[in-house]
């Protein structure tokens, strides 16, 4: 085998290498493209019910403290001690401010 035709089997050697490299980059990135779109979905998921929970716990409490004339400490008092005063604060300014929204705002962003 002459000098040149080894060089040629080398390069042709060394370039499908490379192209066999970068079909598994391109099949992984397609993997990994999947992967990140599937969390994101998870995520985006996720928000939504812990807006939702939270909506209902905070409808809860407004009306423990408004209906049934409870103070925030008493509120936090019947809840065993699972939330704070703070904690019913937020929630509380959040049930206002669902009650001001309209309910298909598609402009209000989650945490």
């Amino acid at each position: 085998m002459g000098k040149q035709t080894m060089r040629q089997a080398a390069r042709l050697a060394a370039s499908q290498v490379h192209a066999k490299r970068r079909r598994e980059r391109v099949e992984r990135d397609r993997r990994l493209e999947k992967l990140a779109i599937e969390v994101l979905t998870a995520l985006g998921e996720r928000d939504a019910t812990i807006a939702a929970t939270e909506q209902r716990a905070a409808a809860a409490l407004q009306a423990m403290i408004a209906d049934e004339s409870l103070t925030v400490s008493e509120a936090v008092q019947w809840c065993a001690g699972a939330i704070s005063q703070r904690e019913v604060a937020r929630l509380r300014r959040l049930a206002a401010q669902a009650r001001t929204q309209p309910e298909d705002d598609t402009t209000r962003s989650t945490r």
